[in-house]
């Protein structure tokens, strides 16, 4: 498919931007792909539907990534991917110039996944999600690669303690309120929530680690 000629113009200001002559276009340094979103925003913003192409060529495998790790069905996952840039397309969400591109569309992720939530509450495989995008409100580091987060939050989670781990699983699988757990594990329902908020806190740490880990490898 041929690109507009405004298209092609961003295309071709962007790779002058983001390709350095000895490395490459795979090689990127992170300012340079910021300013090629940029760009592409800009034709974006001019409604070229071709840049539309060219920024979803470019930012799917991340958001699909981000979505994967955070769904047990990875059919959900496509899915919700679509709807991410499809909100783009029709003009539901508008680019705010004052953050990231990446950080902006994982905020149009998880709005997508929280209404993802309230349409299948019934379903048992949200109760994954609902964990996932409870870790995202209390991390404050930006995970570049997702895929791996489903992995590290297993691992993470076979980490805890006996009684964190079957607070959490009555919590998230069982939808059990926090009284109903409490009168299971014969404590306090303070002491319950108590003992769910640091498993959400050690695993959020856990995951964090193994990001920092990962990215230093």
């Amino acid at each position: 498919m041929a690109l507009s000629p405004s298209a092609t113009k961003t295309a071709t200001d962007a790779h002058e931007l983001a390709s350095p002559s000895t490395t490459g276009f795979v090689h990127y340094q992170r300012q340079q792909a910021a300013e090629e979103d940029a760009l592409l925003i800009q034709a974006l913003q001019s409604n070229d539907r071709e840049a539309l192409g060219a920024f979803v060529q470019r930012q799917q495998s991340f958001v699909f990534g981000y979505l994967r790790s955070r769904l047990a069905d990875p059919t959900d996952a496509d899915d919700l991917c679509q709807e991410v840039f499809l909100r783009c397309l029709a003009g539901k969400v508008r680019f705010r110039g004052d953050v990231p591109v990446r950080p902006w569309l994982l905020g149009v992720a998880r709005n997508v996944l929280r209404e993802h939530i309230r349409r299948s509450r019934r379903r048992k495989e949200v109760e994954w999600t609902e964990l996932c995008l409870e870790l995202d409100a209390l991390s404050q580091e930006d995970q570049s690669d997702y895929r791996q987060v489903h992995d590290w939050l297993n691992s993470c989670i076979s980490t805890l303690g006996q009684s964190a781990h079957d607070a959490l699983k009555m919590h998230y699988y069982a939808r059990l309120k926090m009284a109903q757990i409490a009168e299971k594990m014969r404590r306090s329902e303070g002491a319950v929530k108590l003992l769910v908020f640091r498993a959400r806190q050690a695993l959020k740490d856990c995951v964090n680690r193994k990001s920092r880990n990962s990215a230093d490898e």
